[in-house]
């Protein structure tokens, strides 16, 4: 039995672009969802893991499969579609999961012969089952898997062209942002991989270097610390080797041992969302305004610094208070902060938030002939009516703030900060010049959507 998995692509997406600019080989994260079930999935089945990131490949002069899994964020959705178009033509049966097709189940199902809502570990050998007994279910519903099923995934099967290996360590949010899905798909309570299987899976993963996916590595509350301060304890007794970055909260800064055993484990960045540079802009995404109230953010962001690990930061534009010099304000505090690097997206009401029934419900969707406008949901494009800033306005502050932050003066004045700090002064490099490449590119990207939005008005 043939099995392909499929990792659709969005062409519209610039940092997973590989071939337009080369340090886009630093930000493509392979598809680790698959790779987890690819490890749960029995020897009788021949697995194909399929990247489209990497390149899509010459579908029809494949070998027929038997069965296609294809996996979605909402701004893959399109894509997704199309494969699932050319198999099912095929007579191929495709099951389709992740979270878009979990939020917007009735869309996929018009799609797709099966879709698996929720974390599909605990149904996916039913799912397989019945696919070699030709019943398939339209719909299985995996809910929250046990950490204790999460199978360590499949390194073996993706090519050795990715600068990063990735692993998972925990699932679920407590934050329950009002922008984030992460809740709503893997639910709030706080759910950890036993240790020993992390580790085991950390040394079977070739690369060097690793993203840590977890949407919180670290918790917030004092048994998730203590449980994270266990991992790298049994990191650093494995002599795993390897150098990793991770997502996780300010509050990462509070503990000093933690940070110093995370340095000790390979720890050389983490990515932080602040969304917001004022206290009313935090009050209304969800409990991180909790975490930055009265925060000197400069002092917390130097204490990660200190340990050789850098710092990025993520930020959301069109706030409800954003109004125009947004942008120049967000670089200005990214720059006090000290930030290494930062990432800015536009707000996006994307299904399953409590943002997307906010907005639904004000009428404030701007993009909303679906499944054909799912490709611009990826935060890279203003989806949304803003309160303060027009279409053309809020493109214009986002171009202002990359243009400010990544000018080349302030990227050589971070990378050789980094140098006299010794924390990795080439990946400093690889980084900003990874985003200022990018926002050459976001011109470009950003006149064809204006356009095309015009097209529309005009229409």
């Amino acid at each position: 039995m043939r099995l392909y998995l499929i990792n659709p692509s969005n062409p519209l997406v610039s940092s997973v672009q590989d071939k337009k600019s080369r340090w886009n080989r630093y930000r493509v994260w392979k598809p680790l969802s698959l790779m987890v079930l690819a490890g749960l999935t029995p020897p009788e089945w021949e697995i194909t893991i399929v990247d489209e990131n990497l390149g899509a490949p010459d579908y029809p002069a494949l070998p027929r499969p038997d069965l296609v899994g294809v996996t979605a964020f909402t701004s893959q959705a399109n894509r997704a579609y199309q494969v699932s178009a050319h198999y099912r033509g095929l007579g191929v049966p495709v099951v389709m999961g992740g979270i878009h097709a979990t939020m917007c189940l009735d869309e996929a199902m018009e799609h797709v012969d099966s879709v698996v809502t929720g974390e599909a570990e605990g149904v996916w050998t039913q799912v397989l089952t019945d696919a070699r007994q030709r019943r398939l279910k339209q719909r299985y519903d995996g809910g929250h898997a046990e950490t204790s099923v999460i199978a360590s995934a499949r390194h073996d099967l993706l090519p050795a062209r990715y600068a990063l290996g990735a692993i998972q360590t925990t699932r679920g949010c407590p934050l329950n942002c009002s922008f984030c899905s992460v809740t709503a798909f893997n639910g709030a309570h706080y759910r950890q991989r036993p240790i020993g299987d992390v580790v085991r899976e950390f040394q079977s993963i070739r690369e060097k270097r690793v993203l840590v996916v977890d949407d919180n590595l670290i918790g917030t509350r004092p048994e998730h610390l203590a449980r994270a301060k266990e991992l790298f304890r049994a990191m650093v007794r494995a002599k795993l080797k390897k150098e990793w970055v991770a997502q996780a909260t300010i509050n990462f800064a509070d503990d000093e041992e933690l940070l110093v055993l995370a340095a000790q484990a390979g720890c050389r960045g983490v990515f932080i969302g602040f969304e917001s540079t004022t206290p009313e802009g935090l009050r209304g995404l969800g409990r991180k305004f909790d975490l930055l109230k009265g925060r000197d953010v400069r002092a917390s962001v130097r204490r990660i610094q200190r340990h050789g690990m850098m710092v990025a930061g993520s930020f959301i534009m069109g706030l409800d208070i954003d109004k125009p010099g947004v942008g120049k304000r967000i670089a200005a505090a990214a720059s006090r902060y000290g930030m290494d690097t930062i990432n800015v997206g536009f707000l996006t009401p994307l299904p399953g938030t409590r943002l997307w029934d906010q907005m639904k419900s004000e009428e404030r969707v701007a993009l909303d002939t679906f499944p054909e406008d799912w490709e611009y949901y990826t935060l890279t494009f203003p989806v949304a009516r803003y309160k303060h800033l027009s279409l053309d306005e809020i493109i214009e502050e986002m171009l202002a703030c990359n243009r400010r932050f990544y000018s080349l003066s302030r990227v050589l004045r971070r990378v050789c900060a980094n140098f006299w700090q010794r924390r990795s002064p080439m990946v400093s490099l690889v980084g900003n010049l990874s985003y200022r490449r990018n926002f050459r590119l976001d011109v470009t990207a950003f006149a064809d959507f204006q356009n095309q939005m015009a097209v529309r008005r005009d229409q």
